[in-house]
């Protein structure tokens, strides 16, 4: 029986062998032909009817005559488009014609300062950590240069050395040569490298008379390195050249040249496309930075991480970014004035597409919103629901329907507030009339007395527009900590650029170092664990090897403040900077840990301070923390530090202790 199984899986395997497995398409692929397409390929109507695809692959299209073109979408592209439809509304209303992209001065000596600063965040193709560096190395300034730096940043030149060629000879460090001097006008743009697929051509048709097309198919055949095809071409090649009185010798060397060099060589078409976007975006950029940047927020609003480090972008640019506003921000980010951001309301967690455009058409139709109570009346409570409203009351959106802003107050008052609603709009459903016989067909009006309530605390509310938000907007936990941790830390997380060396591979520096910051995430790869930690200059991934996060696993939770020490180094992978740590301790035990000792502030006379005091430090007198007081009446004010026989152990629990003494204005 297994035999005959056996032999039933063969059999099917031989008659599906060599059988397409199924139908791929390429997602910017289009075929063009002379005629119709049935001329010269069987066609197929893709599944759902969404177009007819060639049943042909990409070189059987191509070996039968046909025109192949990928497009590629760029979401950049729509960043621009976006981005421009803001700047012509702020254009027109000072009066001025719309920006013409196509008519920018190439020129720009803001764009050029930008690059030449690396502050390229943003900026399509050059944002990288790693082509930051090469933009500090060649300080490019021309469009020219821009299009070599989208061809030389790409493995094969980065290895191969030519990048260092490029840049020394540029500078005058390195004299420019060339293998010959009729290649010397080809060659002269790229300081005698060979970076552009193009310039293999153009060689080729200098020295050995090819004609374009078979130069092109020159090219490809570099490109492939097939050896058959590439000894056919390097004979065509010498024997050209030797007929234009080219010695053989140097044909031969010119050759390999150009074999080694088209290996890395880049589409100069291609590339100059590219710097072109990359031109546009760092003009918009350093011309119109917040429209700019409220398109670039607008299109990751999906993606919390990006939505984040581009809002630290942004605070670096010094733009001013609002909060969001139920009466005031619409779907996407938008450029208020020229240095402020208002937050979209469609990067919002829990709230839907569909919750957004109904209160939008609302407010449109009939104006801002009053109050908590008027919102919740109006709106379709099927779409924007109480999980929505809590988004919002979270999030700061609602803070204009409450005269102090009072967040905590808005949302204790959530559930009485929509249970009124609901009973407005369901009279509004029923054609219910007032006590006098008036329907207007409109809900009833509520007016519900809120009662009051404290303020959240900050970094209660800061933990609410993260839920919200999927992101700190206001403030950040470690920058509420910021007083204590600078005391023990090498530096902020993002501050970390002219610290740490740049290096590559093993000649990789590492830098030992104390950091802060809060735990966002927790991921397993292989022997170790990285914990993403945050704080308000930026994120940083810290790798623990497994015998490190069994040590320290209990103080590893979500949303908890941390302070690790170990080597950080450049991440070649996402241009940032990463840790290995070797010790990781909570916040509390840090400042214990390097704290010096107690401060207390104390306001006014305070007969019995002294006895308090005592019964506070009394369960902490094992320490060798000192005690600083400062006293203040209306005049003056003292400060002392208290005797030996006063010392204490200062931790997180005493300055709780002081803080609840009578008499103790702050203790830290």
């Amino acid at each position: 029986e297994e035999e005959e199984d056996t032999r039933a899986v063969l059999d099917l395997a031989r008659a599906l062998e060599g059988l397409t497995r199924n139908a791929g398409k390429h997602a910017g692929g289009v075929v063009i032909a002379p005629s119709a397409l049935t001329d010269f390929t069987p066609l197929f109507c893709e599944a759902g009817g969404g177009g007819m695809v060639t049943q042909f692959d990409k070189d059987d299209v191509e070996s039968v005559g046909l025109v192949k073109f990928d497009f590629l979408g760029l979401r950049t592209l729509t960043i621009i488009d976006w981005a421009l439809k803001t700047i012509d509304q702020l254009r027109q209303e000072a009066g001025q014609e719309p920006l013409d992209l196509e008519t920018l001065p190439m020129d720009d000596a803001r764009s050029f300062a930008l690059l030449q600063a690396c502050q390229t965040t943003a900026v399509f193709q050059l944002e990288s950590r790693g082509m930051k560096d090469l933009i500090r190395k060649l300080r490019p300034d021309s469009f020219d240069e821009i299009v070599a730096l989208v061809a030389l940043f790409r493995p094969g030149p980065l290895e191969s050395g030519m990048v260092d060629t490029y840049i020394d000879c540029k500078h005058g460090r390195k004299p420019v040569s060339y293998p010959h001097p009729k290649v010397e006008h080809i060659l002269k743009p790229t300081n005698g490298v060979i970076l552009y697929q193009e310039q293999v051509m153009q060689i080729a048709q200098e020295l050995a008379g090819y004609s374009l097309g078979d130069a092109d198919i020159l090219r490809r055949a570099m490109g492939k390195k097939k050896p058959e095809e590439m000894a056919k071409q390097r004979k065509i090649f010498v024997d050209g050249s030797v007929a234009r009185d080219i010695p053989e010798d140097k044909a031969n060397f010119i050759f390999d040249q150009m074999e080694t060099f088209a290996g890395y060589g880049f589409n100069k078409s291609h590339s100059a496309a590219y710097a072109l976007i990359s031109y546009h975006t760092a003009y918009l950029k350093a011309h119109y930075p917040a429209p700019f940047m409220a398109a670039v927020l607008s299109a990751d609003m999906d993606n919390t991480d990006k939505v984040g480090d581009m809002i630290a972008e942004c605070r670096h640019m010094q733009l001013e970014l609002l909060t969001p506003d139920i009466n005031r921000s619409v779907y996407h980010f938008t450029a208020v004035e020229s240095g402020t951001i208002r937050y979209g309301l469609g990067a919002l967690k829990g709230l839907g597409k569909g919750a957004i455009e109904s209160l939008l058409e609302e407010r449109e139709a009939h104006g801002p919103y009053r109050s908590l109570a008027d919102f919740c009346v109006r709106v379709d409570l099927q779409k924007v629901n109480k999980r929505a409203l809590e988004t919002l009351i979270r999030s700061g959106a609602m803070d204009t329907l409450d005269e102090d802003g009072n967040r905590a107050r808005m949302f204790g008052a959530l559930e009485t507030v929509l249970q009124a609603a609901e009973q407005s709009q369901r009279d509004k459903e029923a054609g219910q009339s007032d006590m006098f016989g008036n329907s207007s067909g409109d809900a009833v009006p509520i007016s519900i007395d809120i009662p009051d309530r404290p303020a959240w605390a900050e970094l209660q509310q800061l933990q609410a527009e993260k839920e919200a938000l999927g992101l700190f907007l206001t403030g950040h936990p470690a920058l509420v900590h910021r007083p204590d941790t600078k005391r023990f830390t090498t530096a902020a997380l993002g501050r970390l650029d002219k610290l740490v060396p740049q290096g590559e591979g093993k000649r990789r520096a590492s830098v030992p170092m104390t950091l802060a910051g809060l735990v966002c995430a927790i991921r397993r790869a292989n022997r170790r664990v990285f914990v993403t930690i945050e704080d308000h200059t930026g994120r940083m991934d810290v790798a623990l090897y497994d015998e490190a996060f069994t040590l320290y696993a209990d103080l590893l939770s979500k949303d908890e403040m941390i302070v690790v020490e170990g080597k950080v180094s450049v991440d070649d992978f996402n241009g940032g900077h990463r840790m290995t740590a070797s010790k990781v301790m909570a916040l509390g035990a840090a400042k214990s840990r390097f704290a010096r000792g107690v401060a207390i502030q104390v306001h006014g006379p305070q007969p019995e301070l002294s006895d308090e005091l005592r019964a506070a430090f009394a369960p902490y007198r094992s320490g060798v923390g000192s005690v600083y007081l400062s006293y203040r009446i209306q005049r003056a004010v003292a400060r002392m530090q208290l005797g030996e026989e006063w010392q204490v152990n200062p931790c997180e629990e005493l300055v709780a202790a002081l803080n609840n003494v009578p008499g103790v204005a702050s203790a830290r």
